[in-house]
C-alpha cells in the first residue's frame, strides 16, 4: 500500500529549463550630472548632453514576452533620434529616475506604455 501511495503522490522530476535569453541586459545606460551615455550590446557608445535633449517617448511592440517588447527613445537637436535602450538594460533605473522627474513628464503615458502589448509609440516629455 505504502508503495502505491509514493507512485500515485510521487512528485514529477523537474524538468530542465531552456536557458534564458536576456539580451536587454547586454545594453549599458547610465547618466552623469551633464550626459546620458549608452554601450549597446554590440558594444558601440553613444553619448547625449542633458541639455540637448528635447523629447523622450516610449516605444512598445508585440513582440513580448519573447522580444524586446519596450523601448526608450530620446531625441536631441532637430528632433532627430539620438538614444535608443531595450527596458531592462543593465543601470537603466538611474536614467529613468532622472528622466521620471522631468518637470512636465507625462505619468500617464508613461503608464499607458508598460502597460500597452502592441505597436505604439507614447510620447512622454517634450522641452
Amino acid at each position: 500500500m505504502r508503495a502505491l501511495l509514493r507512485r500515485i503522490f510521487k512528485r514529477p522530476a523537474a524538468k530542465a529549463s531552456p536557458p534564458v535569453l536576456q539580451p536587454e541586459c547586454e545594453w549599458e545606460i547610465s547618466c552623469t550630472a551633464s550626459s546620458i551615455e549608452l554601450r549597446d550590446r554590440d558594444g558601440s557608445k553613444k553619448r547625449m548632453q542633458k541639455n540637448a535633449l528635447r523629447g523622450i517617448a516610449i516605444e512598445t511592440n508585440d513582440s513580448g514576452p519573447w522580444g524586446s517588447d519596450v523601448w526608450w527613445l530620446l531625441f536631441g537637436e532637430d528632433d532627430r533620434l539620438e538614444i535608443v535602450w531595450p527596458q531592462g538594460a543593465s543601470g537603466e533605473q538611474a536614467v529613468i529616475d532622472w528622466i521620471m522627474a522631468l518637470p512636465g513628464f507625462d505619468k500617464d503615458h508613461f503608464t499607458d506604455a508598460m502597460r500597452s502589448t502592441g505597436n505604439a509609440v507614447f510620447p512622454v516629455w517634450r522641452a
